[in-house]
């Protein structure tokens, strides 16, 4: 399998390289600057370079998007990302994208009532600008005519690997955390998961 990964030098995209190449994927690792990605193909663009992204894309089986804002980027990082992505894929034809999104901007009967109606709402406030742009790029996926899945976890942490639970189109109830690690794989095992395509998987422990 053949898989582009955007963001592929943050926390998530880094695991996502690495476990794509234990499973003997052909990993391109979008980056901005130049940055070594052992074993995989490194490509340079920004996301308003149209031509290096549809490069980065082309040929490819699915790409995988695990953008995030950094310190004094640009807040629209996440819907930036989604439209650049489903450009190039619409310039060259490749159709199955997946992407990271949060648990905690959507309140569903997937969580307590508690979490629904005092833990959801405060944390939405205090992430406002974060959520709306998510939810925006979720806008930009489900308008794209694509194969998109969004995997949806809660807070994250640096742990390794452990089981998680797996819910479609709701939340885990219950979920707190879950790893960068496990966010990764979840994302590789989506994108040759049919069942998943138009769908919010949550997963979390």
């Amino acid at each position: 399998m053949k898989v582009t990964v955007f963001g592929a030098t943050g926390g998530i995209g880094r695991h996502l390289v690495e476990q794509g190449l234990r499973l003997g994927y052909e990993m391109t690792a979008v980056v901005r600057r130049d940055y070594d990605v052992p074993g995989a193909t490194v490509v340079r663009a920004t996301l308003e370079d149209a031509a290096g992204l549809e490069g980065a894309v082309a040929g490819r089986d699915a790409v995988l998007t695990a953008l995030g804002r950094r310190k004094g980027g640009p807040a629209t990082v996440q819907a930036d990302g989604a439209r650049a992505a489903v450009a190039a894929m619409r310039a060259t034809g490749v159709r199955r994208i997946v992407s990271v999104d949060a648990a905690g901007r959507v309140a569903d009967r997937g969580d307590s009532l508690l979490m629904r109606a005092v833990a959801k709402p405060l944390l939405q406030r205090v992430l406002k600008e974060g959520f709306d742009d998510l939810a925006e790029a979720e806008r930009v996926l489900r308008a794209s005519g694509l194969d998109w899945t969004l995997i949806s976890p809660p807070r994250l942490t640096d742990g390794g690997h452990r089981p998680y639970r797996t819910v479609v189109d709701r939340n885990v109830h219950g979920g707190r955390t879950l790893s960068r690690a496990d966010v990764a794989d979840a994302m590789l095992k989506s994108v040759r998961d049919d069942t998943h395509i138009h769908r919010r998987v949550n997963i979390a422990y």
